[in-house]
């Protein structure tokens, strides 16, 4: 082990308040892609741009191809989670991870076992109706073809925060407490670039901020260790 991984294990075993934040690169080796690597969504070709099509006003003009588009790419129904899902929930199981808080909506977190889980952006998963704001599963979209639509008409839209949108300030609030309380952050497979998301880990007061990024990010000069190996592999050996 080399000297980055026993620094990483040393500061895990010392503390009983870590929380870890995560983005896209924590689900890729789910088989889910990011959107800003070589083999990332916003580098495939479609008709519009992909951050066109996962945008409001995309979705409220252009249903139909937004449906297509969120079945083809962001629907990971099949995914199962990976080595740094499963390391994390041990933490949690274990006292000493506080909260994992995610840029992801795949819920595979939640899959792991992880139960203190702050979604930023909603998961792929939950899906209400417009009108009625009656809740639904995946199921819908599995049980429909095109747009779906609740039984009192209204049309389902998938609980998850699309671009053009606000995140929400109770998520908000509740990541900012955990972090700026954590004796330990753990900052891993995200690129950092994704605001507010990333300005979050600004709250950290703490002096072990840890950073597990293959490629370097703007916050590198803000933190105590940098890991330059896959996030799985990295917490896969703690």
């Amino acid at each position: 082990m080399d000297d980055t991984l026993t620094r990483l294990k040393a500061a895990i075993e010392n503390s009983g308040n870590i929380v870890f934040f995560g983005g896209a690169g924590v689900s890729t080796e789910s088989g889910i892609p990011d959107f800003r690597s070589e083999d990332g969504l916003y580098n495939m070709k479609y008709k519009y741009p992909p951050e066109t099509m996962v945008s409001y006003s995309f979705f409220l003009n252009n249903t139909e191809e937004f449906y297509r588009f969120y079945r083809d790419k962001l629907l990971h129904l099949d995914a199962q989670p990976n080595e740094a899902h499963r390391a994390l929930a041990r933490l949690e199981k274990q006292g000493k991870l506080k909260a994992v808080i995610t840029q992801n909506i795949d819920g595979l977190h939640q899959k792991a076992g992880s139960v203190n889980v702050i979604e930023l952006h909603g998961c792929s998963g939950r899906y209400y109706c417009m009108d009625c704001s009656m809740a639904y599963t995946s199921d819908i979209l599995a049980e429909s073809e095109g747009v779906p639509f609740c039984r009192c008409g209204g049309m389902v839209r998938p609980d998850v925060v699309l671009f053009e949108e606000a995140l929400d300030m109770r998520v908000i609030d509740k990541a900012v407490n955990v972090i700026r309380d954590a004796d330990v952050l753990i900052v891993g497979g995200t690129s950092l670039n994704v605001y507010p998301a990333a300005g979050l880990i600004r709250y950290y007061t703490g002096d072990m901020h840890i950073l597990i990024n293959k490629s370097e990010t703007p916050y590198d000069s803000c933190a105590n260790l940098i890991i330059r190996e896959n996030i799985g592999e990295a917490l896969g050996n703690i």
